[in-house]
C-alpha cells in the first residue's frame, strides 16, 4: 500500500510538472526569440502522442471490475479525447490561429488531482459511489465528454465561423475545410471494425497495446496536419498508414492470420517505427535542406517583426 501511494504521488508530481512545462515552453521560446515551426511540431506532435498515455493511466486507477471501466468504453472515451485534440488543429488549419480551449487545462488539473487524492486515500476510494449509484468513473467520464462537446467543440466552431464572417478563413470550400477530418475518421472506422469483428475479442485480450496502436497512428496523422497548417499547404486526403492498416484488419477479422495477438504486436511496432521515422525525416530534412522549408523562414521573419513591434520599431 505504501509503495502504491508513493507511486501515485510520484505520478501526480510528474504529471503536474509536465502540465506546467507544457504551458511555459512556448512563452519561453517566444521570449528568447527561439520559436520555430519545428519546435511547434515537436510540442503539439508529442502532445498528440501523449493523449493515449493520459487516458490509459488515469483510467487504470478505476480498474476493470464492477465499479471500473470496460475496455470498449475506454476505447470510445479515448476517441473523444483524440477528437477534442485534433479540433484545435483543424481550427488553426482554417483560421491560422491556434486557440487552446479551457477544456484541456481543466482535464490536466483534474487528472493531477486524481493522482494526488489516490496517493493519500488509495484506489479503493474510487470504487465507492459518489451519490446513490453514481460512481466516480461515471463522473469522470461525464466530465471528459462534457468538456469536449460543450467547451472544445463549440469554441472551435465559433472561431471558424468568426473567421468566415470576417473573410479571413483560409479555405472557402466546405470540402477543403473539413478535409483534415477524413484520415482520423477513416482511422476510427478501421480500428473500430477490428474491435467489433475481432474473432478473439482482441481489445479484451490486449487493451493497452491496441490503445497504443490507435493513439500512435492518430499522432502520425495529426503531425502531418500540423506541418500542413504551418506551411500553408493542402492537407492530404488520405494518410498512407491507413492502407496497410486496412489490410491488417482484414487479415485479422477474416482469420487469415492464425494469431491475432501477434499480428497486433507486429502492426503496433510497425506504426511506432513509421511514426518515429516520420519525425526523424522531418528533422533531418529541416537540418540538411532548410531551403525546402520556406515556411520556416516566413515564421522566423514574423517572429522578428513581432519583436520589432513590441520594441516600437
Amino acid at each position: 500500500r505504501c509503495h502504491h501511494s508513493f507511486l501515485k504521488f510520484w505520478l501526480h508530481s510528474q504529471f503536474w510538472m509536465t502540465f506546467v512545462q507544457d504551458g511555459v515552453d512556448g512563452k519561453q521560446a517566444r521570449r528568447t526569440n527561439s520559436s520555430t515551426p519545428l519546435g511547434e511540431l515537436f510540442d503539439h506532435g508529442l502532445d498528440s502522442w501523449a493523449c493515449i498515455f493520459f487516458v490509459a493511466t488515469v483510467y487504470s486507477i478505476f480498474g476493470r471490475g464492477e465499479s471500473g471501466v470496460g475496455v470498449v468504453t475506454l476505447y470510445y472515451i479515448l476517441w473523444v479525447v483524440l477528437f477534442s485534440f485534433i479540433l484545435s488543429h483543424w481550427e488553426k488549419y482554417n483560421t491560422g490561429i491556434l486557440f487552446l480551449p479551457w477544456g484541456y487545462d481543466i482535464s490536466q488539473v483534474t487528472i493531477s488531482l486524481v493522482y494526488l487524492v489516490t496517493s493519500v486515500v488509495g484506489v479503493e476510494k474510487w470504487y465507492q459511489p459518489v451519490l446513490w449509484h453514481l460512481l466516480y468513473r461515471d463522473l469522470f467520464t461525464f466530465m471528459i465528454i462534457a468538456c469536449s462537446f460543450t467547451v472544445t467543440l463549440p469554441m472551435s466552431l465559433y472561431n471558424v465561423l468568426k473567421a468566415h464572417r470576417s473573410n479571413t478563413l483560409k479555405h472557402s470550400s466546405l470540402y477543403e475545410a473539413f478535409l483534415p477530418f477524413l484520415s482520423p475518421f477513416l482511422l476510427f472506422i478501421v480500428s473500430t471494425a477490428w474491435v467489433v469483428f475481432s474473432p478473439s475479442n482482441i481489445l479484451e485480450q490486449q487493451p493497452r497495446i491496441f490503445y497504443l496502436m490507435v493513439g500512435t497512428a492518430f499522432a502520425n496523422v495529426t503531425c502531418k496536419l500540423i506541418v500542413c497548417q504551418m506551411s500553408n499547404t493542402r492537407c492530404q486526403p488520405l494518410s498512407w498508414l491507413l492502407l496497410p492498416m486496412a489490410a491488417v484488419v482484414l487479415f485479422a477479422v477474416t482469420g487469415i492470420v492464425a494469431s491475432e495477438t501477434q499480428l497486433l504486436y507486429l502492426w503496433t511496432a510497425a506504426v511506432i517505427l513509421a511514426h518515429i521515422h516520420y519525425g526523424v525525416s522531418v528533422v533531418r530534412a529541416h537540418t540538411l535542406r532548410p531551403s525546402e522549408f520556406p515556411f520556416i523562414q516566413r515564421k522566423r521573419h514574423c517572429v522578428r517583426r513581432r519583436e520589432e513591434v513590441y520594441a516600437g520599431v
